[in-house]
């Protein structure tokens, strides 16, 4: 590609262009930009069906090869195949081996969305999932502590930037207020992910000893193997960064090996896109005192502590949800925990697809949509912890439940916001430093949880009804702790202000536009009102 290319820049006779895409347009209103939203909506619907199913299929693989340690656990385990007992481990070793993978995501998060933001899109997200599948089959040969954490240090590296990458891919081709839905689709992925592994690792016990492997053996190879060949795919089918109608992508050097994948929307669904969604067509390549504008941008921290709070419970959840319903009933064997373990998971998923949806309608009420489902999850939380006379309690499964349904929204919503309030303020590079610092720094809260909790308690290790009490109470404290952020981010902008267009000299620091607020295009305009339910076909007259 050349420079101008690769950097998204348009060709020197961008005003031509944009000249020929205003005249074979047709408009309501062509200053104003406002354009038929019947149309607008259809291209967003044809951009759905080429990047939504893609991204769905990776964060599935990529979610099941990074969560299938937590099974593992109890794989098998009366026959004495489960992972502590093949690699001789010890309860703290597997909760470091967990730990070390969040130390490397962390590290690589934001240095991986910032090579994203330069390189190829498409590419950088096929490498991602290439890199993940072949470290999470090579985790069928582990044999010792040692492997363990050698290769979760490895899956961090490769698969760092993954989640903020796909929401950074999405602010390429849609505005920010509707992305939560869209994140909040293929997040469902991550829930189906820990429902159907937890139930077809029933299927995996039972293949225990078939070849000379465990069971688990088999999960991390056949999941491993199918996440290589899924990457290979997505260098065919991603498509990569969008170009203004008429300008043509150019491919020099080790870039002509790389397969071209076909645009994204060609003819008039291209220029409705263009003017809809100017901003993304005409921005200029970082430098390092943009990115140090971003770093010194105080709304970065609120965000970060709303994520440290719901991620460290998702993935706590994820990691340990069998031991947790073990502790509830040490009776029940490793096939039922597997079968308890995925109804949290469809919980979970039935809140994203309900709540998501809304926040989007509803975008300037985000904090709202955040702290109601933390809520939600404190309630879980406190039922696991307390239901119940004593003994084997379902209301304190139902807790669990509870927890599912809650975590669903928070997520989502949490990188939805981060984008929707970097875009404006510094551009591209807000949105991709923003959204990898906000996951890289908020998995600290997966740290906490896999290393310090549900093992590193001696109060938790004592078998009973209230075992895992004081892991419980850290994570509705932390949850605490993700509200308070909401609310005072939510304060903040509103005494203090959005801060939009004060900063000079980055890319985009005018809403939906560059640095100088020349193109500032449809869909900003129409982000200063909320949709509401309006156009709903339910509401519709």
């Amino acid at each position: 590609m050349t420079e101008a290319s690769r950097a998204g820049d348009l060709p020197k006779d961008h005003k031509g262009i944009e000249g020929d895409v205003r005249r074979s347009l047709d408009y309501t209103d062509v200053e104003s930009g406002e354009m038929d939203l019947a149309k607008i909506e259809k291209v967003y619907k044809k951009l759905d069906r080429r990047i939504i199913p893609a991204f769905w299929l990776l964060y599935f693989i990529c979610s099941a090869i990074r969560s299938n340690v937590g099974l593992a656990q109890t794989m098998n385990e009366t026959e004495k195949h489960d992972l502590a007992q093949v690699l001789n481990l010890t309860p703290k070793q597997i909760s470091t081996g967990l730990a070390l993978f969040y130390v490397c995501y962390v590290i690589f998060d934001f240095p991986s969305n910032l090579v994203m933001s330069r390189l190829s899109p498409h590419l950088w997200m096929s490498r991602i999932v290439i890199g993940t599948g072949l470290v999470g089959a090579c985790m069928a040969a582990m044999k010792a502590a040692w492997s363990l954490y050698l290769l979760r240090l490895l899956l961090g590296i490769v698969i760092a930037g993954m989640w903020p990458g796909m929401a950074f891919y999405l602010t390429l081709f849609y505005p920010p207020s509707r992305t939560g839905k869209r994140i909040g689709q293929y997040f469902t992925a991550a829930q189906v992910s820990a429902a159907v592994v937890g139930l077809v690792s029933a299927g995996f016990q039972l293949m225990d000893g078939a070849g000379g492997l465990v069971g688990f053996q088999w999960m991390f190879l056949l999941y491993g193997l199918i996440g290589v060949i899924l990457g290979f795919v997505l260098l065919w089918w991603l498509p990569d960064r969008p170009l203004a109608p008429g300008e043509v992508r150019t491919r020099t050097g080790w870039q002509k090996w790389i397969p071209q994948t076909p645009p994204a929307l060609t003819g008039e669904d291209a220029e409705i896109h263009y003017r809809d969604l100017t901003r993304v067509y005409h921005h200029r390549p970082w430098t390092l005192k943009d990115l140090w504008n971003v770093l010194l941008d105080w709304r970065l921290w609120p965000l970060t502590l709303m994520y440290f709070g719901v991620v460290g419970v998702g993935i706590g959840t994820q990691n340990y949800g069998t031991v947790i319903i073990q502790g509830i009933n040490p009776k029940l064997t490793s096939v039922q925990l597997s079968l308890l373990f995925a109804p949290i998971w469809i919980m979970d998923l039935l809140a994203i697809l309900l709540v998501t949806p809304l926040s989007d309608r509803f975008h300037h009420h985000r904090p709202l949509f955040f702290t109601i489902p933390c809520l939600i999850q404190i309630t879980g939380l406190l039922m696991t912890t307390f239901a119940g006379s004593g003994g084997p309690s379902w209301s304190r499964y139902g807790g669990l439940l509870l927890v599912g349904f809650g975590l669903g929204p928070t997520v989502p919503i949490t990188m939805t916001w981060t984008t929707e309030i970097f875009q404006p303020r510094h551009g591209e590079v807000g949105v991709a430093a923003a959204s990898a610092l906000v996951s890289g720094l908020g998995n600290l809260g997966s740290i906490l949880t896999t290393y310090a909790l549900y093992t590193g308690w001696p109060a938790d290790s004592v078998v009973g009804p209230r075992q895992y009490r004081m892991s419980n109470l850290v994570m509705i404290g932390i949850l605490g702790v993700s509200i308070l952020s909401a609310g005072t981010m939510a304060v903040l902008l509103k005494v203090v202000g959005d801060g939009k267009g004060k900063g000079k000299g980055t890319p985009g620091s005018e809403s939906g536009g560059s640095a100088d607020g020349e193109f500032v295009d449809g869909a900003a305009r129409r982000e200063l009102q909320e949709r509401g339910l309006g156009r709903l076909w339910i509401f519709r007259k």
